[in-house]
């Protein structure tokens, strides 16, 4: 069998493709915002003198770390509607993508925070810091130089991850090409154009996060 590659037949859709870029980089912006702020709350939860938020931390990060993605954004679009919570698309694929960066997101925060002395924490208490004060005034920065590198790939991933939310009609760049090949019929052209286009972007992100990497956490040369 020959097959006969016609990427021009795609050049009428490129608006289409470039709205489903946007699209994806604006579902993965919100997600990250809201998933880093849950996993930042879930290592406060782990780390708590409560033992009820610690075991309900580490259930959460348990559930989500050990179930398949499709699996969860499933429940969240057409389980929560039968206990009377009713989410659009883009909402429910916001709130599966957040809560699944959350998980893991917590552990790698928890790892940083862990690799930071234990006298990095006393002196904090000495010079009269909440456990709060603490973290964002002395810890903060040194477990962020160790997790960076873990912590921007989980972002990347999460962008990759979005494609998955095509599977509850959310619109994302996955979502604009299935659009385009119902009306095309050029899957081979137009999946290879979204692969491209995600590559693209994971690229640029990476590029982007490694300059970050260096203009902030990298020591200085002696």
């Amino acid at each position: 069998m020959s097959y006969t590659f016609d990427f021009a037949v795609l050049l009428p859709h490129w608006e289409a493709f470039a709205e489903g870029c946007w699209l994806t980089l604006r579902l993965s912006a919100v997600s990250v915002a809201i998933g880093l702020a849950a996993g930042l709350l879930t290592v406060l939860g782990k780390r708590s003198p409560v033992k009820g938020l610690r075991w309900l931390a580490g259930a959460y990060i348990e559930l989500i770390r050990n179930t398949p993605f499709l699996v969860q954004v499933l429940f969240v679009f057409f389980g929560l509607p039968s206990l009377g919570v009713s989410l659009t698309p883009n909402t429910a694929a916001v709130l599966a993508l957040s809560l699944n960066l959350g998980a893991f997101s917590a552990e790698i925060l928890r790892t940083g925070i862990e690799s930071v002395p234990r006298g990095q924490f006393e002196a904090g208490a000495a010079l009269g810091l909440s456990p709060l004060q603490t973290l964002r005034y002395v810890v903060i920065k040194p477990a962020l130089r160790t997790i960076y590198p873990a912590l921007t790939g989980q972002f990347v991933m999460l962008l990759l991850t979005t494609s998955i939310v095509s599977s509850i009609s959310a619109e994302e760049l996955t979502s604009v090409a299935q659009n385009i090949d119902s009306a095309t019929f050029r899957s081979f052209e137009v999946y290879i154009v979204a692969a491209l286009l995600y590559l693209a972007m994971s690229t640029i992100f990476s590029t982007v996060f490694k300059a970050i990497d260096r203009l902030y956490f990298s020591y200085p040369a002696r």
